[in-house]
C-alpha cells in the first residue's frame, strides 16, 4: 500500500495549490487525479490580480498565453456599463498542468471509488493510505460524497454551456449579459490569448426546471446575439455542458483530518460566478492547518467577486 502523509483527490487549482504550499513546508503529499494533465476543463477562463499575487505567478516568465483585459463590459437588464476591472485570461488546458507540475509533488492517474477510516488513517481503494485527506475533486468530488454530503449540502447549481475554440476575432474587449431574455443567469465573452475565445451561459439549475427549460434553449438565443453583434460569424457551434455550484451556507469543510476545497466544496462567487480565486484561497487556507494543526476557515473567501476585481485593478 502507497502510504503519503497527505493525499489530495484532484489536481485542478485547488489541489495544486494546496499541494504547492505542503511541499514548501516539507509535508510529504501525493496528487490523484482520474484525468492525465493538460486536460480539458469547462471554464470562462480568467484570473485576477489577487490569484496573480497569491499563486506568486511572475508575468513576464509565465510560459504560456496570458491575455490582459482591462475592462469588462456589462450588461445587466440592458444597462450597458464599461467597467476598469483588471485581469488576465487564460487557457485552463495550460494553466491547469503548469500549476500542477510547479507543485513539484507527485501525481497519480487514479480513479478514486472507495475511501475508508482505519485506526486514525484513511484507505483509499485499498491502494493509498494517508493521515490527511484533502477533496478537491470538483462537483463531482468522490471525498465530498463520501464525508461531506449529509452535513453539508450545496443547493445553488449552476448549468453551464460552453465552448473554447480558435477563433479570428476582431473585438478584444471581455463581455457579461446578465438576465437577458428572462434568463435567471449570465452569458459571456471572453477572448484569450493565441487566437482563442472562450464562449459560454450559465444559470440556475432550479429556476429552469420551474419554467420547464434547459440550457440549451437559451444557448440558441445567446450565439444568434453574437451574431448579430458580429461577435462569432459563420461558426459550427459545439458547446459541452457541466455543473458547478455558487457559494452557499456552508456548514464546514473539515471533518476530522479530512478537508474539503475549491468546487468540491461549492466556492465560486454568488455574482460572477468566480472559481478560480476560491480555489486557490481555500487551498491555501486547508494547507495552513495541516501545516499550523489549526482548524480550516473559509470566513475569509469572500463570497461576491465583482467589486474585489474593480477595486483590485487601480
Amino acid at each position: 500500500m502507497i502510504y503519503s502523509e497527505v493525499i489530495i483527490v484532484g489536481g485542478g487549482p485547488a489541489g495544486s495549490t494546496c499541494a504547492w504550499k505542503l511541499r514548501e513546508n516539507g509535508i510529504d503529499c501525493l496528487i490523484l487525479d482520474k484525468e492525465s494533465f493538460p486536460r480539458q476543463k469547462l471554464c470562462a477562463g480568467w484570473i485576477t490580480p489577487k490569484v496573480v499575487q497569491d499563486l506568486k505567478i511572475d508575468l513576464n516568465s509565465y510560459p504560456h498565453s496570458l491575455n490582459l483585459l482591462d475592462y469588462l463590459h456589462v450588461n445587466i437588464f440592458g444597462l450597458t456599463l464599461k467597467l476598469r476591472a483588471k485581469q488576465y485570461s487564460i487557457r485552463r488546458w495550460e494553466f491547469d498542468e503548469w500549476l500542477l507540475k510547479r507543485s513539484g509533488v507527485k501525481v497519480e492517474t487514479h480513479t478514486v471509488k472507495e475511501i475508508r477510516v482505519e485506526n486514525g488513517f484513511y484507505i483509499v481503494d485499498e491502494k493509498y493510505r494517508c493521515r490527511y485527506l484533502i477533496g478537491a475533486g470538483g462537483t463531482f468530488c468522490p471525498v465530498y460524497n463520501t464525508f461531506f454530503k449529509a452535513i453539508n449540502p450545496r443547493t445553488r447549481a449552476i448549468v453551464s454551456m460552453e465552448q473554447e475554440f480558435a477563433y479570428n476575432y476582431k473585438n478584444p474587449n471581455c463581455y457579461l449579459w446578465f438576465f437577458e431574455n428572462k434568463f435567471y443567469g449570465y452569458s459571456w465573452y471572453v477572448p484569450k490569448g493565441k487566437g482563442y475565445l472562450n464562449i459560454g451561459i450559465g444559470g440556475s439549475l432550479k429556476e429552469l426546471k420551474t419554467k420547464n427549460q434547459t440550457i440549451r434553449d437559451y444557448w440558441e438565443y445567446f450565439v444568434r446575439k453574437l451574431k448579430d453583434l458580429s461577435l462569432v460569424n459563420d461558426y459550427q457551434f459545439a458547446p459541452k455542458g457541466y455543473v458547478y455550484y455558487l457559494r452557499g451556507d456552508i456548514q464546514t469543510g473539515q471533518i476530522g483530518n479530512v478537508f474539503i476545497i475549491g468546487d468540491a466544496l461549492g466556492l465560486a462567487t454568488r455574482d460572477l460566478g468566480e472559481g478560480i480565486g476560491p480555489a486557490v484561497e481555500s487551498g491555501m487556507e486547508a494547507a495552513k492547518a495541516i501545516i499550523n494543526g489549526s482548524n480550516y476557515s473559509i470566513k475569509s473567501i469572500k463570497k461576491y467577486s465583482l467589486f474585489s476585481i474593480i477595486k483590485d485593478s487601480f
